[in-house]
């Protein structure tokens, strides 16, 4: 999502939670992965991978000259034709340690082995945070969540009509935020054009089946 439809988007959610929580969760994200730290794992279901996600985290990270930001999108199942950046498997998980990432995105309930590897990874010293749909446990294994509910909604202002907010919504949200507020002042004024030339709506467009 460009430039110009984040700021329409949060003017619509002026006056919500939303605009406030996303930036603070990014910001917990961006300030987690430091430089020179072990990197962001990006981490899905078997039924949900964060595709677009990542493909902002990619874009965020270049833009705002935040290189730690790029996340290793961690998949259920690994093809034998698939690109290195796309053939990172489960067995990751169990490799990860302190000073690194581990972000969990989950719209519904995680199996059981799938949390497991995350409360293992937790406990090899990796920090866990989470873009869930309120599931307990989840809320239980991360150090930071930011909850989605599947009935949350918000109201621009008194006779806006209402409507949901969802999951991919708030995706949108924290991957903008997280490259915030970081980009040399001399780099400003190309930064803002670069992103207004990419008017492509990535919210209807599927990714790539290589991205």
């Amino acid at each position: 999502m460009d430039a110009v439809r984040v700021a329409l988007l949060r003017e619509v959610l002026a006056g919500t939670k939303w605009p406030a929580a996303t930036r603070r969760f990014a910001g917990i994200l961006r300030t987690s992965v430091v430089p020179r730290g072990g990197g962001l794992l990006l981490l899905g279901t078997a039924e949900y991978e964060p595709w677009h996600l990542a493909a902002h985290l990619v874009d965020e990270a270049a833009w705002s000259g935040l290189p730690e930001l790029t996340p290793t999108l961690v998949r259920h199942q690994v093809h034998p034709d698939d690109p290195a950046h796309l053939a990172v498997g489960l067995g990751r998980l169990e490799a990860a340690r302190r000073g690194e990432t581990l972000l969990l995105v989950t719209p519904g309930h995680p199996a059981a082995d799938l949390l497991e590897r995350v409360y293992d990874a937790r406990r090899a010293g990796a920090t866990v945070l989470a873009l869930d749909g309120g599931n307990p446990e989840v809320e239980g294994l991360a150090h930071e969540t930011l909850t989605v509910e599947g009935n949350t909604r918000y109201v621009n202002d008194a006779d806006a009509d209402v409507d949901d907010v969802d999951l991919d919504t708030v995706q949108h949200l924290v991957s903008a935020a997280a490259g915030e507020n970081s980009v040399p002042a001399a780099r400003g004024k190309r930064h803002f054009r670069d992103r207004l030339s990419r008017l492509a709506d990535q919210l209807t467009t599927p990714p790539p089946a290589r991205w």
